[in-house]
């Protein structure tokens, strides 16, 4: 039924133009994708250390010295 309806035809049109758009991309090589994902998760350790440095010297400032909240 989807063959002689405009919306159907339409469908069919749009699914064979995403198919040939598929065939077009350049997929990365293993090494590339390798190297990609070593640094995204190495920029996440930095970011981590970073962020956690950040949160300790706010932690210390806010607390020790200006509240005067010593930890035991």
């Amino acid at each position: 039924m989807a063959w002689y309806t405009e919306q159907g035809q339409r469908f069919f049109v749009f699914a064979k133009e995403a198919t040939n758009e598929t065939k077009k991309v350049v997929w990365p090589s293993r090494k590339e994708t390798v190297q990609t994902t070593g640094a995204v998760f190495a920029f996440v350790v930095v970011m981590a250390v970073f962020l956690w440095l950040t949160d300790k010297s706010l932690e210390w400032v806010l607390y020790d010295l200006v509240l005067g909240w010593k930890k035991s």
